[in-house]
């Protein structure tokens, strides 16, 4: 590796920052009903994801939806239904960028099963933003008709709380959460494509969204805490596809990952012990750990 082109060190740093500086103000748009401020909101969201990158099991998740609920002043319920909605956007918006750059490396097989992903997810996605208040009743009358199950119980409550989260937010304020959705991954794409020309990495215009798309989508395949593997291997594919050699790709795919990682796991993890320290929080973080359930509700 090296630095061909030194003032892109400026992209990385400056896209780095917006890109989970928006995802805190969008988590705190989301949790605006609940009266719970920017602050609290961010120190929140960077500790969760700090969490998710140095433990298995989404742990951070878990932790953002049990441990915080209390400075947060709601109930679990309410941010589990808001981390949902959250994964829905995030989901939606890279399989869009996924479909439209992914000519290079998919069959046409595959591309018939992108476009009508694709489709039926964005049929979804509109018909949750626009009519959750409408939908909220139906969708309780259609699980009465099919005879209780644990499995089917906990589907229903998981469906209610995103409908109850959008419905919460109104249809304007679902299409503001869809925006910032999308600004949100062009500043994520704008970190790769800085750090490829920090690099001097010889790709085209499409190759940097094709690569943020595929690594994001990686995180779905269960693997080590932050996706440590399947992220390196999608970054690989989707430059090597481009006409970079295989040896460069698979070093820029490390670098990279390695700069995400440690910059949102330093950030959040300094914000973390911080806020310890000014509360005089002495407890070890693994017996908090052991508090929390064993699943989600």
């Amino acid at each position: 590796l090296r630095l061909a082109h030194p003032a892109w060190i400026v992209g990385v740093l400056v896209f780095t920052f917006a890109s989970y500086t928006l995802r805190c103000v969008r988590w705190t748009s989301m949790m605006l009903p609940t009266g719970a401020r920017f602050r609290v909101c961010a120190r929140v969201l960077m500790t969760s994801l700090a969490a998710n990158n140095i433990l298995p099991l989404r742990i951070g998740d878990i932790m953002r939806v049990f441990t915080y609920a209390g400075d947060l002043g709601t109930t679990p319920s309410v941010i589990l239904s808001t981390v949902i909605l959250e994964k829905l956007l995030d989901i939606f918006v890279l399989v869009l960028l996924f479909v439209t750059t992914m000519s290079s490396i998919a069959t046409h097989r595959l591309h018939v099963i992108a476009y009508v992903s694709l489709a039926v997810s964005s049929i979804g996605l509109l018909t949750l933003l626009m009519g959750a208040r409408i939908l909220q009743p139906k969708v309780a009358r259609l699980f009465k008709r099919f005879s209780s199950s644990p499995r089917l119980a906990k589907l229903e409550h998981w469906i209610a709380l995103a409908l109850d989260a959008v419905a919460r937010i109104g249809v304007a304020g679902s299409l503001l959460l869809l925006l910032q959705s999308a600004v949100i991954w062009t500043c994520e794409g704008m970190i790769f494509l800085s750090a490829l020309k920090l690099l001097g990495m010889p790709v085209d215009r499409v190759s940097p969204w094709l690569a943020v798309s595929f690594a994001n989508l990686s995180y779905l395949i269960p693997s080590s805490p932050g996706a440590i593997g399947p992220f390196e291997l999608a970054v690989k594919t989707s430059l090597v596809s481009h006409g970079v050699a295989d040896p460069q790709a698979a070093l820029f795919g490390l670098a990279l990952h390695a700069w995400l990682l440690v910059s949102v796991t330093g950030a959040g993890g300094l914000i973390f012990f911080v806020h310890r320290i000014r509360i005089h929080n002495h407890r070890p973080l693994l017996e908090e750990i052991e508090t929390l359930p064993t699943e989600l509700p």
